[in-house]
């Protein structure tokens, strides 16, 4: 048998075991009850396709040779939704599930969205990885794509969703990796950004820790969930990730926002030169391992391991948080508005449009003021762009472009 042989026969018993886990939750982020219950693969492994699988002779594989198979697999499957065959590699078994996480590399080294933890991991240092936001005003939610175009989102890929929550004094947008699913009580929550009354301040608050040493904030909800014991699964830690704030509009002059944001758990020297910022290696939730719809065995000593990497307890002292603010806009006489540069992504002139750069006493680099590191714009009624970019993840730059959504009234 040929080398192309295998991988076309390893691919088809592969993703003939995931395609409906796939249809399940593919460019929609949610599934049926029926669905989860019928589910190919179990969380046990007792039983399933999953089990006949491991007794295969592909989890039998020679190492080096697994390595060069999946290696081929996962160059040749660069975009969704082909690239679901990378994921499916890591489900047949163990052996496969290590390698296939050794070979598959982080956003910042290989531009590419794969695993889920890949939405809390810093994106690509030289380009801004592309993606769109739909609105729904009636439900108050908002989904995450990864797709070039509004002619692409519904085929692009789901990342993330979130859900508008109003209470009396502040207003709440819950983050999870499931659109059909985001309470806080969920296995597929993943944090939440939270806004004071008038919609000038906001906390971005992760449900693990996003670096070490990071120290989880006691709130009402934390401390229900400690006092009922309900499952471990269930994400009760609101560890601050950063902070918004929105610049008072007194005097009723009319412009564009003014915005900065307070990155806790990114140090200042991560956009210089050889700059790191944490990175987080594995969910602390079994259930979130895949984006597919089963989930894979771990062992005690995997989860032992820590779940992020470049530690912020190890940095120096005097290195403060990473401070952006957003670009200034010039006034174009002819066009009598307010302009910026979008290199095309933005086709709709509105006053949640912003783009964010570092604030220029985090870097001594003068050319590196000017570089955006997240742009958010408006391209239809309910349509929005969303790039980003080092040292920032999917999930901060999402949670920063919701706090555009919210009504300023004190700001415009």
């Amino acid at each position: 048998m040929s080398f192309r042989s295998i991988i076309q026969e390893m691919k088809g018993e592969i993703g003939g075991m995931s395609k409906k886990g796939f249809e399940g939750k593919w460019g929609h982020g949610s599934r049926s009850k029926s669905q989860s219950e019928n589910s190919e693969f179990t969380v046990d492994g007792t039983h399933g396709p999953i089990e006949d699988a491991k007794q295969s002779f592909w989890a039998n594989m020679p190492p080096e040779l697994l390595r060069d198979v999946i290696l081929r697999v996962e160059a040749a499957e660069e975009t969704w939704p082909p690239r679901k065959h990378v994921i499916a590699c890591a489900g047949v078994c163990r052996s496969w599930r290590v390698i296939t996480k050794e070979v598959v590399k982080t956003p910042e080294l290989s531009g590419k969205l794969t695993f889920p933890i890949s939405l809390k991991q810093p994106g690509p240092r030289d380009n801004l990885v592309q993606c769109y936001i739909k609105r729904d005003r009636v439900a108050h939610t908002y989904r995450l794509y990864l797709g070039l175009a509004q002619a692409l989102a519904e085929n692009g890929k789901f990342l993330l969703a979130a859900r508008r929550v109003r209470r009396p004094t502040y207003t709440d947008y819950v983050i999870s990796l499931d659109a059909g699913d985001m309470s806080k009580g969920s296995g597929t929550y993943i944090g939440k950004l939270r806004s004071n009354f008038l919609g000038t301040k906001f906390t971005v608050y992760d449900a693990q820790p996003p670096h070490a040493g990071a120290i989880v904030k006691k709130s009402r909800s934390s401390r229900l969930v400690g006092l009922k014991q309900v499952s471990p699964r269930v994400p009760a830690g609101n560890y601050t990730v950063a902070h918004i704030s929105y610049e008072l509009n007194v005097l009723g002059a009319r412009g564009p926002r003014r915005m900065l944001c307070v990155m806790d758990g990114i140090p200042a020297s991560a956009v210089e030169p050889g700059g790191v910022a944490p990175t987080q290696t594995e969910f602390l939730l079994n259930s979130l391992d895949s984006f597919s719809s089963y989930h894979l065995p771990r062992s005690k000593s995997t989860q032992s391991e820590s779940s992020f990497s470049a530690p912020l307890s190890s940095r120096s002292a005097k290195d403060s948080h990473l401070v952006l603010k957003n670009k200034a806009p010039r006034w174009h006489e002819q066009l009598q508005c307010w302009c910026l540069n979008f290199r095309g992504r933005v086709t709709v002139a509105s006053v949640k449009n912003f783009q964010l750069v570092a604030a220029p006493e985090n870097t001594q680099m003068a050319h590196d003021h000017d570089k955006v590191l997240l742009q958010f714009g408006k391209v239809a009624k309910d349509s929005f762009t969303m790039d980003y970019r080092y040292p920032l993840s999917a999930f901060q730059a999402f949670a920063i472009c919701l706090s555009s959504f919210d009504t300023k009234i004190a700001c415009e």
